[in-house]
């Protein structure tokens, strides 16, 4: 009988662990999509100033301009091609914790407990099926953004001249537009995983 309660008490002792070891792992992977996710924002911004800084040039060589934009394009693109891995590698990530979290939950035997913690996890899915939404949205638009950025790549390649540019400049408008909207997008997914990091902190506020 000692025996039994001992491992009662033992079990009670390891739920509240294995929730916060799930927390905690999602709660890494959050991070890390945002620090990504951020990284790529800034370099888009920095895309988008080299283009500018090309299309405001007056006199000049535009040879050493276009190539930084052309260098800056490719990290872009690498950049996009890293934050769509990393999101689709979070939601991988979500679905394990989630499963697993709810495993745990199934297994606590004290009734008021268990639906405080399953509470708990609907309320945490809530928040993440928010961050996979914004970050949908923020890929969906990155998408024109980065079609325009290779447009204009492609057509100064051969025509690195102020006339070239000018033929350019409605591409150029479209990608600033672009922007706002790709940095609108980008914007909300990350104060999404701002409040989840925080929600999902250990950290008393």
């Amino acid at each position: 009988m000692k025996k039994q309660i001992l491992l009662m008490i033992g079990l009670a002792m390891l739920v509240p662990a294995a929730l916060q070891a799930n927390q905690e792992l999602l709660a890494k992977s959050i991070k890390e999509t945002q620090v990504e996710t951020t990284r790529t924002a800034e370099q888009l911004k920095t895309t988008l100033n080299a283009l500018n800084a090309l299309t405001k040039q007056t006199k000049g060589d535009l040879r050493p301009a276009y190539t930084t934009f052309s260098s800056e394009v490719a990290n872009t693109e690498g950049a996009a091609r890293w934050t769509a891995t990393r999101a689709a590698w979070m939601a991988s990530d979500g679905r394990q914790y989630f499963q697993s979290w709810q495993t745990t939950i199934n297994g606590i035997a004290n009734e008021s407990l268990r639906k405080k913690a399953q509470k708990r996890l609907t309320s945490v899915q809530k928040s993440y099926g928010k961050v996979e939404a914004a970050l949908k949205e923020a890929g969906a638009k990155f998408k024109p953004l980065l079609s325009d950025l290779s447009d204009i790549q492609k057509t100064l390649s051969a025509d690195v001249t102020p006339a070239g540019v000018k033929a350019a400049k409605s591409s150029v408008s479209s990608a600033n537009w672009n922007h706002k909207y790709v940095t609108r997008a980008v914007n909300d997914a990350l104060e999404e995983m701002e409040k989840m990091s925080k929600d999902l902190s250990s950290e008393a506020k």
